[in-house]
């Protein structure tokens, strides 16, 4: 579909377009390419009045350019409608001239569980199945359920969430996914997890951290708050840390800064980066003597990534 001579790209159309590991490979390709996300912009954030907060994150290649205008409105979930809104509008680097209006919703729940897969590819271990307990049971929970079968086979699966129901839901799609041991549980589950997946809009930790045995892997995507967080301050300071960003993760991952503010951890406390495990430059399964937390923020080179590998299949496609 086009808008004034713009294609748009909408949320059927991503899902045909690109798997979370087709977006692993563009991010992928993104660093080896040499981009550097340190010197990323950073998200503009503006308050709304009514409780809501509007996000402005702009990023540019060489050929591309783009901004994701995302809204973020926790009342909406109430009223039967997202809680992440927005557009995400691509360019062409050299004449800035609009190419694609994205569904930038729909963007976002594609590229974080991208991120994700393409940390986990380097982080996890060879080996037998993987426990999995996966907190939260809104997109982002089934998307990161897709993204981690594509990286590594599944042996049970355990879905923790406030909203009962969508937990329930969540483990039966999990079930009709080929994994007949996925249930509910409750946070205690974490102890025999080898991996934990949190994707959820908690403001404080949402398990007991000195439960997670060495050489397991925990993911956390949920905010990108300062004073939010997911995981607590006894995991962090056993785990080896990993970030999609230094600069990024010590301006705004509340799971590091609270930490931090507490006098348990210093900004040296990062063991690497998300390009630093891409371009191989740290062992490949991670240490097996301590936990591994992946903390990931969102940022806008991600967008611009996923965005291009969506416009350039859908060219492909005959779909632009």
């Amino acid at each position: 579909m086009s808008a004034g001579g713009i294609p748009q790209l909408g949320a059927a159309d991503m899902a045909v377009l690109l798997t979370p590991a087709g977006a692993a490979d563009a991010l992928a390709a993104a660093l080896l390419g040499g981009l550097d996300p340190e010197g990323c912009p950073q998200r503009t954030a503006l308050p709304v009045p009514g409780g809501g907060e509007l996000l402005l994150m702009p990023a540019a290649s060489a050929a591309y350019a783009g901004v994701k205008i995302a809204g973020v409105a926790p009342g909406n979930p109430a009223r039967g409608l997202p809680r992440i809104t927005g557009s995400y509008l691509l360019l062409d680097g050299p004449t800035l001239n609009p190419l694609a209006l994205l569904d930038g919703a729909a963007l976002t729940a594609l590229r974080t569980p991208a991120v994700s897969a393409l940390a986990l590819r380097r982080l996890l271990p060879a080996g037998r199945p993987l426990r999995l307990v996966l907190f939260g049971s809104g997109p982002q929970a089934y998307g990161h359920l897709e993204a981690v079968l594509a990286v590594r086979e599944l042996a049970q699966v355990v879905v923790v969430a406030r909203n009962t129901e969508g937990a329930e839901r969540l483990a039966g799609h999990a079930r009709r996914l080929g994994l007949p041991q996925a249930r509910t549980g409750t946070p205690k589950d974490v102890a025999d997890a080898d991996l934990v997946v949190c994707c959820t809009t908690a403001r404080e930790p949402l398990f007991d951290g000195s439960l997670i045995r060495p050489g397991a892997t925990v993911v956390a995507v949920g905010s990108h708050e300062p004073t939010a967080r997911e995981t607590d301050t006894a995991l962090v300071r056993r785990a080896a840390v990993y970030v999609e960003s230094r600069a990024a993760a010590l301006r705004e991952a509340g799971d590091l800064l609270v930490p931090e503010a507490e006098g348990a951890i210093g900004p040296g406390h990062i063991t690497g980066t998300l390009a630093d495990l891409v371009a191989g430059r740290l062992p490949p399964g991670g240490p097996q003597s301590c936990p591994q937390l992946f903390k990931s923020v969102g940022m806008a080179w991600e967008d611009l990534a996923v965005a291009v590998a969506l416009f350039e299949a859908a060219g492909a496609s005959g779909a632009t």
